[in-house]
């Protein structure tokens, strides 16, 4: 079972709190990392847009990531929010087995 980290932005810590602490909670993730201050700019409906993010990185694995997006999409404020998955190649083998005993399969 291959780990993912996934990265989402959300508009504020209390969103990306109370969105983190669910996918914690149905144990879709192991881990929502949030960390603060993050400056986005980017084209929205014909305009660029610059705005104050908060990032989540939140480590899960490839079999419970339909589930996580699913979940993301119905708890996230925004009408598209941003979610990409990536594949690390190499990590702690100790911390990558604890991601897999964390999340549900």
């Amino acid at each position: 079972m291959n780990v993912l980290v996934v990265l989402v932005t959300f508009p504020e810590e209390k969103c990306a709190r109370q969105i983190g602490t669910v996918l914690i909670e149905k144990q879709l993730a192991a881990c929502v990392n949030i960390i603060p201050g993050a400056e986005s700019i980017y084209r929205w409906e014909g305009k660029v847009c610059c705005e104050k993010e908060v990032i989540g990185i939140i480590k899960t694995t490839e079999d419970a990531y339909q589930a996580l997006e699913h979940a993301l999409v119905d708890l996230h404020p925004y009408d598209v929010p941003e979610l990409i998955a990536l594949r690390p190649e190499t990590g702690s083998r100790d911390y990558l087995s604890w991601v897999r005993g964390e999340v549900l399969s």
